[in-house]
């Protein structure tokens, strides 16, 4: 791959990063100014896009952020081949992303257990000295 397609990978992903952590209106309002930008139409909702033009947005997004091309333009085999593997590359990045956030989790889900294991084992020793102790006084007045 070029580096200029690498650098376009990355802020794209570093793009949908930033939109994916926002809450759903404000993603919806990011998603329409980047269609925007890209369109120079300012019906762009409608769907009715006549042609691409590149345009740099002048909104809150972020820095470099520029689109180009349709995704019908994509027609050799080489740039299909190219557009495959930056999606696989994309999903393994994610993959990657979710399985170490979910080894983290299970790591404090397991310290949690290990401590709460600790407390009952105390409260445990403390009862059962406690009814130790209960059953020696009973003994005594027993007798």
């Amino acid at each position: 791959m070029s580096v200029f397609l690498l650098v376009i990978l990355h802020m794209l992903a570093s793009l949908e990063h930033f939109i994916l952590g926002c809450d759903r209106a404000t993603r919806e309002s990011h998603m329409q100014k980047l269609i925007m930008a890209v369109t120079g139409d300012e019906t762009a909702a409608t769907g009715d896009m006549p042609t691409y033009q590149i345009r740099t947005p002048t909104t809150a997004l972020p820095q470099g952020v520029v689109m180009a091309a349709s995704p019908g333009t994509l027609h050799s085999p080489q740039q299909l081949a190219e557009e495959a593997t930056r999606k696989r590359e994309l999903r393994l990045m994610k993959n990657r992303e979710a399985a170490r956030e979910c080894r983290r989790k299970k790591k404090e889900y397991v310290k949690c257990l290990e401590n709460r294991v600790a407390v009952l084992e105390n409260q445990n020793k403390t009862l059962i000295e406690e009814l130790k102790a209960l059953k020696d006084l009973y003994c005594h007045k027993a007798e």
